[in-house]
């Protein structure tokens, strides 16, 4: 609104209302224009600042408002910079025409007219003028004495021989008195002439001056031969014509200043158009930036709603426009869309729940299922896999989506047999090796089939029945254990008291060398015996292994007692020991608890003999580590070696007569592993760490028994120290002598 009023007070002060460049009135309108134009550039700017930096941040809907307020200034500005580039060479070619040559030739050709008629009246006057004086001055100069009433007669002579005519004539003196008149000549006409005209003609010359106003030109001109004397005299004139002559010259002086400043007039005029284009603009842009915003507010706000909503938001609503267009209609039906994705989503959502809730109850019991359960889809790839079934394969990574025969090879054969026969259950044992160990799998695998009967896929469960058929195994060695103990036992004695009386009875009837043949074979026989005599015994331990008789006892103690005598009986092999402080109290058989430890590090000896005569690198040196610690409420019992290591099917050292030795008899670790059991705890086959410098493992024999409440509730705290074979002979003795005596 004060846009307009500007312009309308800005065109009266320049035009109808001119008061001048220099006027109050048009320095104050020029200044509250410019005071306009800053504050609304200023308030076009912060809206720009304001917009590019909405853009910056990404806002929802800048990018459309900076567009739309391009537009509409460059809608404005190309308008606006053509009618300027046309109103400039529309005024450049009407000035052309106003300065064109012919009309500066008619200019010209005036001025020169009014000039000529000018000097003419001028020279005709100067010339009148400088005649009459030269009469004067030649009638005093031949009279003596001219009075003032000679000098009158004289002019008025003089007047009558002026062929042009003069209206006036008068001799005056330097203050502008009259002295004498000519003829017509009167008081009421006279115009005394000025000081400064009276000293000009003192100077020396004819002065001239225009009277327009009087129609007359008077000239003024001293007597040389007269004291203070001139002639003053005057000539009729057209004064209209003369006055036209000074609009002439006025004219052609504005013609040629306006020719002159032509250049300034049009950058004025440029200038002013330039400050008006200006404030249109800016309002045009102004007025785009408000229209762009109100039309680009609601689709900001869409758009905004819309990332919301892209994010998982259903709950934005934008607000309701007023009225009926397209941009209205389409904040109501976003809303719309809004509230159904809503409601459609919290339905999935209780769907999604109730699955996952089924899923979640699925894999727990699939999980807590100690059997191992495979999944397969009908063309014989993984779907899934429970807890069970990783630990029992070894999987360290996912193996979905990969076919069965490559995922476990040693369940192929069955899977095959499967489908081949197309039955719908097959059932197996299957030895699986992995991470070194040897396992025996009790596999049964069955179709899973949809509600139409469509074969879906395959479950395969298994168990791990190795502990179960080394069960079988050690029964099945018990009961011949107790048969070859009852069937060869009861023989042996009779047999070896008849060859010893045979040897009596017939040594003496024989010759010298049948009576040394008879003794070496009876001794052969006696030797035999009591060689079967000692596996009968061994057999009979295996078979009845006699109930431990507990007594509170040290396994602290215990285990250094054995390293001690293992210490003694292997001195090229390094026994290291990692005690624990506790002393580790509990009720066992000390002899039956030694004769295990005993047995065990002596089979760690001779794995590392093993392993020398086997390919052992040449600097190889045998270590055996034993350590005992607090784990919870057990003891647990380490027995590592840097050996020969365990072969791939462990489980089967436990039986009698497995063994990995030429000369070992194979009932060593089962009478060791029945020792622990008897005891309650359990002893374990494992790797052991790799040793410093070795490049393979080697064996860890782990045997973990319960340990009392009262101990178990004791401070868990265990300060390891190191103890290794340098231990003195007077504690090997004492040792030694302490087994004794436990032995009787």
């Amino acid at each position: 609104m004060l846009g307009p009023v500007l312009a309308v007070a800005t065109f009266l002060v320049l035009g109808p209302l001119d008061q001048g460049s220099s006027a109050i009135g048009l320095r104050l309108i020029l200044l509250v224009d410019l005071v306009y134009v800053l504050l609304v550039a200023a308030l076009v700017l912060q809206k720009v600042a304001g917009l590019i930096a909405a853009r910056r941040a990404r806002s929802a809907g800048s990018k459309l408002h900076l567009r739309l307020t391009g537009v509409f200034a460059a809608i404005a500005l190309v308008p606006t910079v053509s009618v300027a580039i046309f109103a400039g060479l529309t005024i450049n070619v009407g000035l052309e025409g106003w300065f064109s040559d012919r009309v500066r030739q008619v200019v010209g050709s005036s001025l020169a007219a009014a000039e000529a008629y000018e000097e003419e009246h001028r020279r005709d006057l100067t010339e009148d003028a400088e005649a009459l004086a030269v009469y004067l001055d030649n009638n005093r100069r031949n009279t003596f004495f001219m009075g003032d009433g000679d000098v009158r007669r004289v002019l008025a002579q003089g007047q009558t021989q002026i062929q042009r005519g003069l209206r006036e004539a008068y001799v005056i003196d330097g203050t502008g008195e009259i002295r004498a008149r000519g003829e017509r000549s009167y008081l009421f006409d006279f115009e005394k002439p000025a000081d400064d005209v009276i000293s000009a003609a003192r100077e020396g010359g004819v002065q001239i001056i225009e009277d327009w106003d009087s129609n007359e030109f008077r000239a003024l001109v001293r007597l040389n031969q007269f004291v203070d004397r001139y002639l003053y005299i005057s000539r009729n004139v057209d004064g209209e014509l003369l006055n036209l002559l000074d609009d002439t010259k006025e004219t052609a002086r504005f013609y040629q200043q306006l020719e002159n400043e032509r250049g300034r007039v049009l950058f004025e005029f440029g200038l002013v158009y330039l400050g008006f284009a200006v404030i249109l603009i800016l309002a045009a842009v102004w007025l785009g930036m408000w229209f762009a915003e109100r039309l680009s507010r609601p689709v900001g706000r869409l758009t905004g709603a819309a990332q919301r909503v892209g994010a998982g938001d259903l709950d934005v609503q934008v607000p309701d426009e007023a009225g009926d267009d397209e941009i209205a209609m389409l904040g109501r039906y976003f809303n719309q869309m809004t509230r159904q994705l809503k409601g459609q989503r919290d339905t999935l959502l209780d769907n999604t729940h109730q699955i996952e809730r089924r899923r979640r109850l699925f894999d727990s019991v699939l999980s807590s299922v100690t059997s191992g359960v495979v999944g397969v889809d009908a063309d014989g790839r993984v779907a899934f896999v429970n807890r069970s079934a990783e630990r029992l394969l070894d999987w360290q990574e996912d193996r979905q989506s990969v076919s069965l025969a490559v995922a476990v090879p040693e369940f192929g054969a069955l899977f095959e047999k499967l489908q081949q026969t197309r039955a719908e259950t097959a059932q197996d044992e299957v030895k699986v090796s992995r991470a070194g160990r040897l396992e025996n799998l009790l596999l049964r695998i069955s179709t899973r089939r949809g509600e139409d009967g469509r074969l879906e896929g395959y479950v395969l469960a298994f168990d791990d029945v190795s502990d179960l058929v080394a069960a079988q195994r050690m029964a099945a060695w018990g009961d011949v254990a107790r048969r070859i103990a009852h069937e060869i036992k009861n023989p042996l004695t009779p047999i070896q008291l008849s060859a010893e009386r045979i040897k009596r009875k017939f040594r003496r009837h024989l010759d010298d060398q049948n009576g040394g043949d008879l003794e070496l074979l009876t001794d052969v026989i006696v030797r035999q015996t009591n060689d079967l005599r000692r596996i009968v015994d061994e057999f009979s331990k295996f078979a009845r292994m006699p109930e431990p008789e507990r007594k509170p006892e040290s396994l602290t103690a215990l285990v250094r007692d054995a390293v001690l005598l293992q210490q003694a009986g292997q001195p090229d092999v390094k026994i290291l020991t990692e005690l624990a402080d506790d002393a580790l109290e509990t009720e066992v058989d000390a002899t039956m608890i030694h004769q295990a430890l005993t047995n065990l590090i002596k089979n760690a000896g001779e794995a590392i003999e093993t392993y020398r005569q086997t390919g052992a690198p040449a600097d190889h040196a045998g270590q055996i580590r034993v350590t005992t610690a607090r784990i919870g409420a057990q003891a647990e019992i380490r027995i590592m070696d840097n050996g020969i290591g365990l072969p791939e099917d462990r489980a089967r050292l436990f039986e009698p007569y497995v063994t990995t030795r030429n000369e070992g008899t194979g009932l060593g670790l089962p009478i060791v592993k029945k020792i622990i059991e008897e005891h309650g705890g359990t002893l374990t086959l494992e790797d052991a760490p790799c040793f410093e410098g070795a490049t393979r493992p080697g064996a860890m024999a782990v045997i973990r028994l319960l340990l009392p409440p009262v101990a178990a509730e004791q401070d868990d705290t265990t300060d390891l120290s190191g103890n290794d074979e340098g231990q003195d002979t007077a504690a090997l003795g004492a040792a030694v002598t302490q087994k004794q005596k436990r032995s009787r």
